[in-house]
């Protein structure tokens, strides 16, 4: 089971992360070391040529490796972005885009997650992130 829930999740988004709360970002399934996020289509969403904005990707791909994190070791709200790549692949429709993230290592201290994020018309991939979180050390150490 993961240590937190999609509704737990989702309260967060719309408490403490507007910005995601704001374009009706959401996590749709969690289960440990996986968590599949949904951003719904906007035409403000759009840059110059109709194409889904590189920031609107790179801020769901984030989201969906922080729902990873709390999957695992449960709502520690500080863990944060260490690192972070992205890797635009196709120009996104004009359509939902769909993270899916994984984990590749869970340590102590850090967290290496991937996210492949896909139009959700097509299918296609459009964007691959990478990215290292750090998980604060506990009360007790």
């Amino acid at each position: 089971m993961p240590k937190i829930t999609c509704q737990d999740f989702n309260r967060i988004l719309e408490s403490e992360m507007s910005w995601a709360s704001d374009l009706e970002m959401r996590l749709e399934r969690i289960e440990p070391g996986l968590a599949i996020m949904r951003l719904p289509y906007h035409h403000n969403s759009t840059r110059p040529g109709g194409t889904i904005s590189g920031p609107h990707m790179m801020m769901l791909a984030d989201a969906c490796m922080y729902a990873v994190v709390l999957g695992l070791i449960g709502q520690v709200k500080l863990a944060v972005t260490t690192n972070f790549n992205i890797n635009f692949l196709r120009k996104p429709e004009q359509t939902d885009l769909l993270a899916e993230g994984k984990i590749i290592k869970l340590g102590k201290r850090l967290a290496i997650m991937e996210v492949s994020i896909t139009a959700e018309a097509s299918g296609k991939l459009v964007a691959h992130a990478t990215g290292t979180y750090s998980i604060p050390p506990s009360v007790d150490e």
